[in-house]
């Protein structure tokens, strides 16, 4: 995954061409205040010395752990009542598999959770998480097709309250961050978990797939805007080159990254950890 070692590199025998790093600083979806930050540092240290490749990886890793978190926070279970994480996020970015994923992580962690499939658009998103339900062997909540998902999500509540659940992971349907119409049925699902406990849901996190790109902060930027989201899942950091993106969401819009995908199975799925990932990035 080394991303940005590839760009460093290219410098190794030859003086620093700035137009050239700034250019691949951006390819690599590190963002602009990030890009500026890491050029201005090291046009600094030049005043006095010779820059080297040492110089350029020096920089970008000080200026990228200064930004990102190097452990992740924990979602801790709440002491009387379900934690309510609602999971969304743009169609095909692994959403419902994270959910999965995500539920099988507080397994293993001797937490009890239960899964409300508030996808009822897509009929195989219900049966997909349903799968994974079997599987995990967890109890989900789910509707009809086309039924009202905020109303599934109060009654998913009502259930996991009831049964003194933990964690109730609500998976809501893959929608463009563009379209207003959409987002705004994310809202009322908001107000509808509001009903039952005015601080739900306690966790909002954006699931994003790494080989976006530059257009995963545009979307992280609109649906904070319409939910305050509390985190990312980032997916698909195994093979990408455009891990980067969870440098600039975190440094301009401040949302971190909680959890990452690394494959296909479900144990491929681990905290965030910055110092790793800056190891990896560099």
């Amino acid at each position: 995954m080394k991303f940005l070692r590839s760009v460093v590199d290219s410098f190794a025998n030859k003086p620093i061409d700035w137009d050239e790093l700034e250019e691949a600083l951006i390819r690599a979806d590190l963002g602009v205040p990030m890009m500026s930050r890491i050029i201005k540092n090291l046009q600094e240290r030049e005043a006095w010395s010779l820059l080297g490749i040492n110089d350029v990886v020096k920089v970008a890793r000080e200026e990228i752990l200064r930004v990102l978190p190097t452990t992740s926070e924990p979602i801790r279970p709440l002491p009387d009542k379900p934690k309510v994480i609602l999971i969304v996020g743009v169609n095909g970015t692994g959403k419902t598999t994270s959910t999965a994923k995500l539920a099988h992580y507080f397994q293993k962690n001797r937490h009890r959770v239960l899964l409300a499939a508030a996808d009822t658009f897509r009929a195989a998103a219900i049966e997909q998480l349903g799968i994974w339900a079997e599987r995990l062997g967890v109890e989900m909540i789910r509707g009809q097709y086309n039924a009202d998902p905020a109303a599934l999500c109060y009654e998913a509540y009502q259930a996991a309250e009831k049964r003194k659940i933990e964690f109730l992971l609500c998976d809501t349907a893959g929608r463009l961050h563009t379209k207003t119409n959409l987002m705004a049925e994310l809202q009322k699902v908001k107000r509808s978990l509001a009903k039952r406990d005015t601080d739900a849901p306690h966790e909002t996190l954006l699931v994003t797939d790494a080989t976006t790109g530059s257009n995963a902060l545009s979307q992280a930027r609109e649906f904070h805007n319409a939910m305050g989201l509390t985190g990312l899942i980032v997916t698909k950091l195994d093979g990408s080159g455009k891990g980067g993106i969870v440098v600039a969401i975190q440094d301009e819009l401040g949302i971190p990254t909680r959890f990452v995908g690394t494959g296909e199975k479900i144990d491929d799925f681990a905290l965030f950890d910055g110092r790793e990932f800056v190891a990896k990035m560099l």
